[in-house]
């Protein structure tokens, strides 16, 4: 089993930036890609972006691309979502996810484990 807690959400206002982390535990956390979702009330859950287990590359979402980048610390069991120039359509309960697949089977298919989510804000 593998157990994601995500933190960092929070509120913040239009064109500012958010650092989002997940915290890994459980199997070997630096073997699996790991990725982000985000969720709005009504909508289906939209992939945002992964990262290999090497860090060697990184797969993101056309809405976000540019605007936000995933790291990862293996030593730390631990994956960030930079957000930058954020703005009220970036609105969600954001998850952080993994699996053994890469980064595009995870935005078609999903990935094998969920965070609990967190939730940010964007305010115009």
């Amino acid at each position: 089993q593998v157990q994601l807690v995500e933190s960092g959400g929070g509120k913040v206002q239009a064109g500012g930036s958010l650092t989002l982390s997940c915290a890994a535990s459980g199997r070997t956390f630096s073997t699996y890609t790991m990725g982000w979702f985000r969720q709005t009330p009504g909508k289906e859950r939209e992939f945002v972006g992964a990262i290999s287990w090497s860090a060697g590359s990184a797969y993101y979402a056309d809405s976000v691309k540019g605007r936000f980048t995933i790291s990862r610390d293996n030593a730390k069991n631990t994956v960030y979502l930079q957000m930058n120039s954020l703005n009220p359509e970036d609105t969600a309960v954001y998850y952080c996810a993994t699996s053994r697949r890469s980064g595009p089977l995870i935005a078609t298919i999903g990935p094998d484990y969920w965070g609990q989510g967190t939730q940010v804000t964007v305010s115009s």
